[in-house]
Parts: C-alpha cells; structure tokens; sequence
C-alpha cells in the first residue's frame, strides 16, 4: 500500500503541479482559452488558485521525501481535496461543466485518498 501512495502522490503532484504552473505563468488570454472560467475571475484569484495547487504539489512528495515534517504530507492532501470540491462547488457546477466536476471528483478521491492513508495506517 506504500508505494501505491507514493504512486498516487506522484501522479496528484505531476497534475497539480502543471495546473498550478499554467494559472501562475500564463497570461490571461492564454488562460482563457484553456480554461473557459478564467474571465469570470480576477488574475489574482486565479494566480492564487494555482500558487496553492504548486504549494500542493510539492507538499505532496517533499516532506516525505525529504524525512523533515512529513506530517506535512496528508496536510496537502487534505488541502488539495478542499481544494477540488470548492472548485466544483463555486466553478464547474453552477457552470454546468460536468466533464470538469468528473476530473475534480477524481482528484478529489485521489486526494482523499493520500490524507487517509498518510494520516492513518500508512503514515511515517
């Protein structure tokens, strides 16, 4: 089960870590076109929407790897679940995206996921 988790991590961190890249480097126009509820934000929330997914993503795989406070890394976890369910909350359901709220559910699980097994019988 413990390199399932790692497994999970890496591929939660892998997709937070390009989503959170894109929403803090690229303009707004080129967010527009990737993402159809960017012009419904300000560039500051979506900058700050993508700060924490790379604060995230990292959380996900440093602390654990580096052995300093891994407890840190259910913490993000945790953090990216919020995280998806405010989205299909506040974003792609009142949007009627549904494929959009299958990806944060699946994230959301995978997320979970991590927060249990790193909080509960697979912490360090």
């Amino acid at each position: 089960m413990n390199v399932f988790l790692w497994i999970v991590q890496a591929v939660l961190a892998a997709a937070f870590a390009m989503s959170g890249l894109t929403k803090v480097a690229l303009s707004r126009a080129r967010l527009a076109a990737l993402y159809p509820w960017v012009p419904d934000f300000t560039m500051a929330t979506v900058r700050f929407i993508g700060v924490m997914a790379l604060l995230g993503a990292i959380g996900l795989i440093a602390p654990a790897a580096a052995g300093i406070a891994p407890v840190l890394t259910p913490i993000a976890a945790t953090g990216l679940a919020v995280l998806m369910v405010l989205a299909a909350a506040t974003v792609h359901i009142p949007r009627k995206e549904p494929s959009a709220v299958v990806v944060n559910t699946v994230l959301f699980v995978l997320a979970a996921l991590v927060a249990w097994g790193r909080f509960g019988p697979y912490g360090w």
